[in-house]
């Protein structure tokens, strides 16, 4: 008998309660290779796919996604998890999975505490009410979790994937952090060289140049699996955003500082002041002393406070980027001549990128022509405008009822597929019955879906002048100010050709697609 080719899907988050040391990602991986062992005859392990810190509740999951795209692929055709719950907690989608996606790409599902596997047997019948217990589990338990988090980290304890840079957790106590003796003597250096007189930049570039990794680096080559947010793109060297990070974070000096951010179970993380932030002193081994820290401090506020901004800045900045390496392009002055340079070019030198060098007044000349013909543009245009007003107008209470009742229709179509699903489960509704209503009731759901996006397209351009108003009172502008930059340019990118140095500029500006593409035609010569 041929073997199936098998996955292995793991997954564990802060949802799993007092249950998270047995769903541990370590003791499922176990589970399932004990269980592939006692079976060998009958599969071949080709992958694994783990997502931790990921909420059950919804399926996009990093590497669920990668999965089903290896399956879509033909890589693997058996999934093997520790249980459903480590599948998904909203019994909806999982049912979708598993009912329809699964056997239409004729995939073996095994979750083995549960006793279900799709190739001995259909599914169990209570199958749909293990996943709405699953499901109302994990919102039940979300609140206590966090009040469980909050406690834990109001004592000093470390709640977390991820220590700072120069730490590990403590074997014996995941809760506990020692020192990583490698890292924090990078640490302990960049607070000398700062202390020294290196600038944040000329640190950086001296760790680049010696081939020290850079924290997000260093914790993959551990084989963390780590991720960066506040990272740009594939940086994956020293900046002057990473040493700056290390300098001002009370960590080193033995202070466990954590709670920056507050998420609501599905809902993006909130940033939180800095007096709300849970902060214990002397909570684990310091890196840095104390005199070091303060003198530290003192210089950061002291070169802080002597940095005028008001006098530098350019009407370009936070509009203006590099378009190779993504990062802002600098303020440069030679002369009379003002220009701007690529940041990582700057900072770090020619083997992080080119130079992107433009000048000033030649951008500037660019971006007024392209809103003076923007301007001509929608003036030409504001009797078409003025029409479409009217009858937005007339519709504008009518189309906000409509909507109203729509919602309310596929909400109740969205119940009755709940309703068939849990029948047809139990037995009350045949299969062929299920999927005859489940068909029509498809239908009726993407019906109401695209009647509602209709409708709200309709209520967002209910001003359609608004852009041409705002783009005709620059018309005759002889001068660009940072208001007009605000306006009217959403970004502004240079790329250059390595070989021939040649630039490109790419000025987006906020006007709609249709204008854009006539700017693009009128505007060649720019």
């Amino acid at each position: 008998m041929e073997k199936f080719k098998t996955a292995f899907y793991l997954r564990i988050s802060r949802e799993d309660g007092d249950d998270k040391e047995s769903n541990s990602i370590t003791n499922q991986r176990i589970l399932l290779k004990q269980y592939i062992t006692t079976h060998e005859n009958e599969f071949e392990f080709i992958n694994e796919y783990v997502d931790e810190n990921y909420t059950g509740l919804n399926f996009n999951r990093p590497a669920f996604q990668r999965m089903l795209e290896d399956i879509k692929n033909g890589l693997i055709n058996c999934v093997i998890c520790k249980d459903l719950s480590r599948f998904g907690r909203d019994y909806i989608e999982a049912g979708h999975y598993l009912e329809k996606e699964f056997p239409k790409y004729k995939i073996r599902f095994i979750a083995i505490n549960d006793n279900i596997d799709s190739y001995k047997q259909s599914y169990d019948l209570l199958l749909p009410v293990k996943n709405i217990l699953n499901q109302q589990y994990a919102i039940d338990i979300g609140s206590k979790v966090r009040t469980a988090i909050e406690s834990k980290q109001s004592e000093g304890l470390f709640i977390g994937a991820f220590p700072s840079y120069g730490y590990f957790k403590d074997p014996k106590n995941h809760n506990k952090l020692i020192i990583d003796e490698y890292a924090a003597q990078i640490v302990r250096r960049i607070f000398k060289m700062y202390l020294d007189g290196y600038g944040k930049i000329k640190i950086a570039k001296i760790l680049n140049k010696e081939g020290v990794l850079c924290p997000s680096e260093y914790k993959n080559q551990l084989g963390m699996r780590y991720y960066n947010g506040q990272k740009i793109g594939s940086t994956t060297y020293w900046t002057y955003s990473t040493v700056h990070r290390i300098l001002i974070n009370e960590m080193y000096i033995g202070n466990m500082v954590q709670g920056k951010t507050k998420r609501i179970m599905k809902s993006n993380p909130e940033i939180l002041p800095k007096d709300k932030w849970k902060i214990v002193e002397n909570t684990h081994p310091p890196i840095i002393d104390r005199e070091t820290w303060n003198k530290v401090q003192a210089l950061l506020n002291k070169r802080s406070r002597e940095l005028n901004v008001d006098n530098n800045v350019s009407i370009f900045a936070g509009f203006l980027k590099c378009g190779d390496c993504g990062r802002s392009l600098a303020k440069n002055i030679r002369g009379n001549v003002i220009y701007y340079v690529c940041g990582s070019y700057k900072r770090y030198g020619g083997t992080i990128c080119s130079p992107h060098t433009i000048r000033h007044d030649m951008l500037e000349k660019r971006v007024l022509n392209l809103i003076k013909i923007a301007a001509i543009i929608y003036e030409s245009k504001m009797n078409e405008y003025r029409i479409k007003q009217e009858l937005i107008d007339q519709q504008t209470n009518s189309i906000k009822n409509e909507i109203e009742k729509t919602k309310a229709a596929l909400n109740k179509i969205y119940n009755l597929k709940k309703g068939i699903y849990e029948d047809y489960k139990m037995g009350i509704l045949t299969k062929d019955e299920y999927f005859s209503f489940k068909q029509d009731y498809e239908k009726e759901e993407q019906f109401y879906n695209n009647k509602i996006k209709t409708l709200e397209e309709a209520m967002k351009n209910n001003e359609p002048d608004k852009e041409a108003k705002k783009y005709i009172k620059y018309k005759n502008i002889t001068e660009l100010t940072r208001e007009i930059m605000v306006d009217c340019i959403e970004n502004i990118q240079v790329f250059e050709n390595n070989e021939t140095k040649e630039k490109e500029i790419a000025i987006t500006l906020t006007c709609d697609n249709e204008i854009g593409e006539l700017i693009k035609k009128y505007s060649a010569e720019i």
